[in-house]
């Protein structure tokens, strides 16, 4: 294996729980509302910026679906739940940024997430030192499966995207990553990976811990 000492990580799905909480968030409005389906539309939004997240639900549900009303109080639900460091990490994280520090690597956070969200979630879990770079999606016009946020941080790094991991739990996220020539690495969250996905990753880790003895952590 390539001793590789560059890595970008994702962040929800990734470092936090957080796909499956939001996921529960709009199945209670779509409950509450009785607007249908929410699946078809939150799936395909994984690994999407909010921007792009708004085009897809206008798809699924028709233009006059009141979008920013129902995000808005999903949002206020989540961060009534979450905020302050109560955001449930994944299995394996800290032990896994630990190790990564000991071997020297430089490390980023490249998430479809806001950047002050990104700051206030890793700091409140006690993880602003494992990052070297975080990039968010309110800083780019193109969301994933467009690369533009991990040759972002790659730049930020000092990295070539050849030289660089890229951690993804989503579809759009590795699509991102081996599109920018980036080597992706997929650990699977909500989303069970398919053949495209086995075609363009380096490795399928069932999750963080699997990953850090796949890096020989």
């Amino acid at each position: 294996m390539d001793l590789m000492k560059t890595i970008i990580f994702d962040m929800d799905g990734v470092i936090f729980d957080s796909e499956r909480a939001v996921y529960n968030g709009w199945k209670e409005i779509a409950d509450k509302y009785g607007f249908g389906d929410i699946d078809r539309a939150y799936f395909r939004c994984i690994g999407t910026n909010a921007a792009r997240s708004k085009e897809i639900f206008l798809e699924c549900f028709g233009e006059d679906f009141p979008y920013d009303k129902y995000k808005d109080e999903q949002s206020r639900e989540y961060h009534r739940k979450y905020d302050g460091g109560k955001l449930p990490l994944k299995n394996g994280i800290k032990e896994l940024m630990e190790a990564l520090r000991a071997a020297g690597y430089k490390t980023a956070i490249a998430s479809s997430t806001r950047t002050k969200v990104i700051e206030d979630q890793i700091r409140d879990a006690g993880l602003s030192q494992f990052f070297d770079v975080i990039v968010g999606g309110d800083t780019v016009e193109r969301s994933k499966p467009f690369p533009d946020i991990f040759l972002i941080a790659a730049e930020k790094l000092g990295a070539a995207p050849e030289s660089t991991y890229v951690v993804e739990d989503s579809f759009n996220g590795i699509r991102a990553a081996h599109t920018g020539g980036f080597i992706p690495l997929m650990v699977s969250d909500m989303v069970p990976p398919n053949d495209e996905m086995r075609k363009k990753v380096r490795f399928i880790a069932d999750d963080l811990l699997a990953l850090k003895r796949y890096l020989g952590l």
